[in-house]
């Protein structure tokens, strides 16, 4: 018996005996004889491109060291400059595509200024990519979809951003926003229900510089206040800076803030600090 490559073979009448499949070589590649430039055999599939990410791309530069523009002179390099440029129109050769490219740029620029996760990003991707499906683009600013979809994949993901924390970032206005969460939350089913304002207690509580007791105590007004119905119509950051700020005043030993700090790090008028601080004091 011999083996050769995947298979057995008898060496006698050559019968295959046993035959594997498996390549059990690296699963690197090295090209120009460089053992050390080793390479994968690609980036894996992703929703946040257009193609999936299986389209090639010609590149600027050949490994690590990027010598490929010093050996490539006149007409060959002009040549390569046509090429990828053609290259990379044929990549996007629809205006879908064309817009699917600019709404996932607009989610990835969106994601980045809001420090999300990758799986975040790609979720919003996929759900630009439905609303096109659906027919949801057409007559609507696609900044709105890319900034709702962002939206809507904090909302399903209980992560809590509010819509000015978005809009501050996002190429779209609060109204584009609005128009186009409501028709993707009326036309695909999201699945979201109201914001827990409890989502908000650690990133203001860290902002306020307040300790853990203040955000545990302001967890249990929170839990009172929805006991009572008494959140229902309510802004939710209003009310998890308001529960902050009341359960902060509770003890000396704990440090105490103002209401304008409340309300700023919310995003809300001090009014709505004190109207819950109120419900809180009635309970």
């Amino acid at each position: 018996m011999r083996t050769r490559g995947t298979e057995t073979i008898c060496e006698e009448c050559g019968l295959v005996s046993s035959e594997d499949a498996i390549d059990r070589g690296p699963e690197w590649r090295s090209f120009d004889g460089e053992e050390t430039d080793r390479r994968r055999t690609g980036a894996p599939l992703t929703r946040s491109r257009h193609d999936r990410g299986l389209s090639t791309k010609i590149g600027y530069g050949s490994g690590s060291s990027g010598k490929y523009n010093s050996r490539l002179t006149g007409r060959k390099r002009r040549q390569i400059a046509r090429l990828r440029r053609e290259h990379n129109r044929a990549r996007i050769s629809s205006k879908a595509d064309r817009n699917q490219v600019y709404g996932f740029t607009e989610i990835r620029r969106i994601n980045t200024h809001l420090s999300l996760s990758e799986s975040a990003r790609e979720q919003s991707c996929a759900l630009f990519e439905s609303a096109q499906s659906a027919g949801l683009l057409q007559g609507r600013s696609l900044e709105g979809f890319a900034a709702a979809a962002v939206y809507a994949t904090c909302r399903t993901r209980s992560n809590a951003r509010t819509i000015d924390e978005i809009t501050d970032v996002a190429r779209a206005d609060e109204d584009e926003l609005t128009v186009a969460y409501d028709a993707l939350n009326r036309e695909l089913g999201l699945p979201t229900g109201p914001i827990d304002p409890t989502q908000y207690l650690p990133r203001y509580a860290s902002q306020l510089d307040l300790e853990t007791e203040i955000e545990n105590r302001a967890r249990e007004c929170v839990a009172a206040l929805l006991e009572e119905g008494l959140i229902g119509g309510r802004n939710p950051s209003g009310v998890a800076a308001a529960c902050l700020y009341k359960a902060a005043g509770e003890r000396e030993t704990w440090p105490t803030i103002t209401q304008a700090d409340a309300a700023a790090v919310a995003d809300v008028a001090p009014v709505t600090i004190r109207s819950t601080v109120m419900n809180l004091r009635e309970l």
